[in-house]
């Protein structure tokens, strides 16, 4: 039998390449954290726009990944992936000198376009250069690490800018990484595309972004907000999309999505993305709340917050190899997913065991579920594109980071739900109705009456705080450890089985 071609030093080179759009891309969900109070006092934006200069770019990201997934299959990996470089460049310049905030909002929604094109042909390119099995799991095993540790440190790096520049800065740090991707990639990324792509088919596009932005919306707002009929309603509306974008993918003569990626071995792409979005939604959900932690209760600057939040990243460094070691050394890839969820599962039950003064409980708890989502992540999504042919790989990363986003959103609308009904249920009816709603309410209110008063109403709120989390971390461990179970039993019944060398994809002149 023949072995697949092993990636040289050539690929690995490029592979170093492709980390810089996926570092910043992911950094730039959080960048803003700190950068926010200079752009209210210089852009003086209302309130409901300074929640769309955070928000647009998440949006447009998920609503865009799946669309611009299948057009990299069709015009070529590396080709996309320089648009969107051009693309998110040209946007971060327009953001960092920005003399309004619609013009704001309007560079940050062009920064998701670029987003989403870069996201999935980073993965996309590494699943058509590392044609042998231990070397694509080394590879994306590093792609999960810089995925995770791009968003801790975009709050970090937004921290130390605007304090020794202005706020533009944050922008501005994307452009050389993206002028050295647009002179780098085409020296040393092959291209990669769909021999057969078919005819684009151009409804599922307008569909697709109908399915996803109103369900993230919905889901992301609740946990804050409360469930409000306009966010039922938003979810509703997306749930019927979806039934919609469903239907044209089963029913369409050149479909966005093949149903074939789920079909045969298909089955196991399924599985993977379906867990990977259980491992999302646990993830996002405990960040809920050891971020709001770690400030409200513990009273940490935003800035203490960031530096005290990559503390668990020297565990997180480590997970994803090691995982991958056990697999190639002959465990069954099942058991080290059900054990990244059970390690997880651990996690939350440090968390549920945190008193109102326990930073160290804290980050331990986070650290240790951050490694088992790792773990879970890097396994499953070697699996998902091992099971997907290369020509639809562009289609296939965009389906598994399309679900992380969407088991982001449902983690914090769910967990957040459930820690928001024990804050409301333990904060007495007397206290002020800003206090009452959220613990961030409670410290804004404190802040206006005398010391005592303040202090009792902080120590109800802290409590009450707490006891939420600890109640959602219950929640959350339950589902993991059943996520547990069901990877363990669908992963063995669904993984694909070796296969002979596949030939190479149609691969460009460069």
């Amino acid at each position: 039998m023949q072995t697949n071609p092993r990636a040289t030093h050539k690929e690995w080179t490029a592979f170093a390449v492709l980390m810089l759009p996926l570092l910043l891309v992911s950094m730039d969900v959080s960048v803003l954290y700190f950068a926010i109070p200079q752009i209210s006092a210089d852009l003086r934006p209302s309130g409901t726009q300074q929640l769309w200069i955070f928000d647009i770019y998440a949006f447009v990201l998920a609503g865009l990944l799946m669309t611009m997934g299948a057009v990299g299959d069709r015009i070529g990996r590396r080709r996309l992936l320089l648009c969107g470089a051009a693309a998110f460049g040209a946007a971060s310049l327009a953001a960092a000198y920005a003399t309004s905030p619609e013009m704001l909002i309007a560079a940050r929604a062009v920064l998701g376009i670029g987003g989403a094109t870069l996201m999935p042909s980073t993965l996309a390119l590494v699943r058509n250069m590392f044609r042998d099995d231990r070397q694509r799991a080394q590879a994306i095993g590093i792609w999960q690490g810089v995925l995770v540790a791009g968003v801790a440190l975009g709050s970090v790096l937004s921290g130390v800018l605007v304090e020794h520049f202005w706020w533009g800065s944050v922008f501005l740090v994307n452009l050389p990484a993206m002028a050295l991707l647009l002179v780098l990639a085409p020296l040393l990324i092959p291209e990669f595309k769909d021999p057969r792509p078919g005819r684009f088919d151009l409804l599922s596009m307008p569909l697709s972004m109908a399915a996803v932005l109103p369900l993230v919306w919905g889901l992301k707002e609740m946990p804050s907000e409360g469930v409000k009929l306009s966010y039922v309603a938003s979810v509703a509306v997306g749930l019927g999309f979806a039934a919609l974008f469903v239907h044209r993918q089963r029913t369409a003569a050149s479909p966005m999505i093949s149903p074939d990626l789920f079909r045969g071995r298909g089955r196991a792409f399924g599985a993977a993305v379906s867990l990977n979005l259980v491992s999302s939604l646990a993830m996002m959900g405990s960040a809920y709340f050891t971020t709001q932690y770690l400030q409200s209760v513990l009273g940490k600057s935003a800035m203490e917050a960031a530096l005290w939040a990559l503390l668990p990243s020297v565990l997180i460094g480590a997970a994803a190899p090691v995982a991958t070691m056990l697999v190639q050394r002959g465990m069954d890839r099942a058991h080290v997913v059900a054990t990244g969820f059970a390690v997880s599962a651990s996690g939350y039950g440090l968390l549920a065991l945190t008193g109102t003064d326990s930073l160290w409980l804290l980050l331990a708890g986070a650290g240790v579920l951050a490694c088992g989502a790792v773990i879970i992540g890097s396994q499953l999504t070697d699996l998902a594109l091992g099971a997907a042919p290369a020509e639809k790989a562009g289609t296939a990363s965009s389906l598994l980071e399309t679900g992380q986003e969407f088991g982001g959103a449902m983690g914090m609308a769910l967990l957040g739900s459930i820690g928001n009904a024990v804050y409301r249920s333990e904060v007495p009816g007397s206290a002020p109705a800003e206090a009452r709603e959220t613990l961030g309410g409670a410290v804004a209110v404190a802040e206006h009456l005398p010391a005592r008063a303040a202090d009792a109403l902080l120590t109800t709120a802290r409590g009450a705080f707490t006891d939420g989390m600890h109640v959602a971390a219950a929640v959350g461990a339950g589902l993991l450890l059943a996520s547990a179970v069901l990877a363990s039993v669908a992963l063995r019944k669904a993984q694909a089985q070796k296969a002979e060398p596949e030939p190479e994809p149609e691969q460009a002149l460069i």
